[in-house]
């Protein structure tokens, strides 16, 4: 699929309707877009590549939007393979073409490419360093750790266009027209969540440019209302609450803790919560739990004892949390154990770990079932949790 995004620049990226999970671990019901960009100008750039599994098909794009012309650069902004996987293959069939990229992905590409040549076909860019076009000139900005070290993001003076890397992108595919918050923030709280101090660095030098189109790697181009999405990239990078409200996740084993933790979400919207959303840590997608624990104000852990420890659901869960620098919230702690409830004293524990968690007392404890004294417990708890 070729299409202008503006006069000089072209779209040569790629939809994957075919994957199921991105970077084997997200679910993506709607694909992936693996973005692409050709500047078309006395000198010629290629921006990016794609994944291996659409190699065919980028390849037929680009010739497409060559039309015949051979190209002069091809600019790498982010070494991982979805984006990067056919740079050896473009540079074996364009012998002339010159890779640009940070000193760091030209130290990591021999790793993906063993044997690759880059001596005299290799230029590495860093902060504020230019590459002229003709009338386009390229400024190049570098953004390590979002999210990894090696990343560089681009900017075009002419058409004011800011290719974002990883940056502003989203999981599902271009040919699938859906919400872009809700896609863009899983995609961001799952990869780059645990760098919002690099991001928001990476929005202060972009905030000194004029900008009036963003050109992710993955996701629609964006042209309209950006300060919609800048805004809500600066709520997600400073980890600051998006939606008033709380996240009750839960951890069952024969339904004791799920009807507890039910019965706390019900308590939760009475007390006029705010959006209270639930989450089956057994069943539902982990990603997406992760987005809903970061968006919120407010967490409920409720989960099962198992095996002295804590239902591994749940300490799953809160292995990602850890993961992806989950902090600055307050969490209520439900435990159930038949015999010795152990799940609360871990939970407790791992959230510990983590920066600016304020653990709000007591734990509940709950034996086998909910009981009806267990209920005023459940209150209190609740009361204590949206008390700021």
């Amino acid at each position: 699929m070729v299409k202008d995004v503006t006069k000089a620049i072209k779209y040569i990226g790629v939809d994957d309707l075919d994957i199921d999970l991105f970077e084997s671990q997200y679910d993506v019901p709607n694909g992936m877009s693996y973005n692409s960009y050709l500047i078309v100008d006395e000198k010629i750039a290629i921006m990016d590549t794609a994944d291996a599994r659409k190699a065919d098909e980028w390849k037929a794009n680009l010739r497409e939007a060559l039309a015949g012309r051979q190209p002069d650069y091809l600019i790498s902004h982010h070494a991982e393979p979805d984006h990067a996987a056919l740079i050896a293959d473009v540079m074996a069939e364009y012998p002339g073409l010159t890779l640009v990229t940070s000193a760091k992905a030209l130290q990591m590409m021999p790793n993906f490419f063993e044997g690759i040549q880059l001596e005299g076909r290799s230029i590495a860019v860093g902060e504020g360093d230019t590459l002229p076009l003709g009338t386009h000139t390229l400024t190049f900005y570098t953004a390590p750790m979002v999210h990894w070290p090696e990343v560089i993001v681009s900017y075009d003076n002419i058409d004011k266009v800011l290719f974002s890397a990883d940056g502003f992108g989203k999981f599902g595919a271009l040919a699938c027209d859906e919400d872009w918050a809700c896609e863009a923030r899983r995609y961001y709280f799952n990869i780059c969540g645990k760098y919002g101090a690099q991001v928001t660095r990476l929005l202060d030098k972009a905030a000194k440019l004029d900008i009036n189109i963003i050109c992710p790697l993955h996701g629609p181009v964006l042209s309209e209302n950006l300060g919609y999405y800048i805004g809500l990239y600066k709520t997600w990078a400073a980890y600051e609450v998006e939606t008033k409200g709380v996240l009750v996740a839960y951890a069952s084993i024969h339904g004791g803790t799920k009807a507890a933790a039910l019965r706390m979400a019900d308590i939760l919207r009475e007390k006029g919560a705010g959006k209270v959303a639930v989450t089956d840590l057994t069943r539902d997608d982990m990603a997406e739990a992760i987005e809903d624990a970061f968006r919120m104000g407010h967490l409920v852990l409720a989960a099962a004892s198992y095996d002295g420890n804590v239902f591994p659901p749940m300490y799953d869960f809160l292995h990602h949390l850890q993961l992806k620098g989950f902090q600055s919230r307050r969490v209520a702690v439900i435990e159930n154990g038949s015999w010795a409830p152990t799940a609360g004293k871990i939970m407790v524990g791992m959230l510990n770990e983590m920066k600016n968690i304020t653990v709000v007392q007591p734990t509940v404890t709950i034996i086998s079932r909910m009981h009806q004294a267990d209920i005023p417990k459940l209150e209190a708890l609740a009361d204590n949790l949206l008390e700021e």
